[in-house]
């Protein structure tokens, strides 16, 4: 599994870790209960080995961090939002295949 490849965020990393991010970053906004987050899970862990160097991707648990997808107005969970240069490049909500995410990624690239 390359989940070593994905970065664990909180609301106290993410500045530095996304919003700082001299890479495009990837956030998956999700939570331990969500049936949805946990079937994406291995899309988003398989994105972060393949587009290692290029795009970060990274993760920030909703129940542990509330702050942070306040901010940014994520109401339904997962909630993937790509990061360029501190700026949302674009955004989707729900478990959708690998090759729409592969797109979403290759907006930034």
């Amino acid at each position: 599994m390359a989940s070593d490849k994905v970065v664990q965020l909180t609301d106290d990393s993410f500045e530095g870790e996304v919003l700082k991010s001299t890479t495009p970053v990837l956030v998956d906004f999700w939570a331990s209960w969500c049936a949805p987050c946990k079937a994406i899970s291995p899309v988003v862990d398989g994105l972060a080995a393949e587009y290692e160097g290029k795009v970060k991707i990274a993760k920030l648990n909703v129940d542990e961090n509330p702050a942070t997808p306040g901010q940014y107005g994520v109401r339904g969970i997962p909630t993937l939002i790509l990061f360029k240069d501190g700026q949302v490049v674009d955004q989707v909500v729900g478990a959708v295949p690998k090759n729409q995410l592969e797109g979403l990624i290759k907006k930034a690239l």
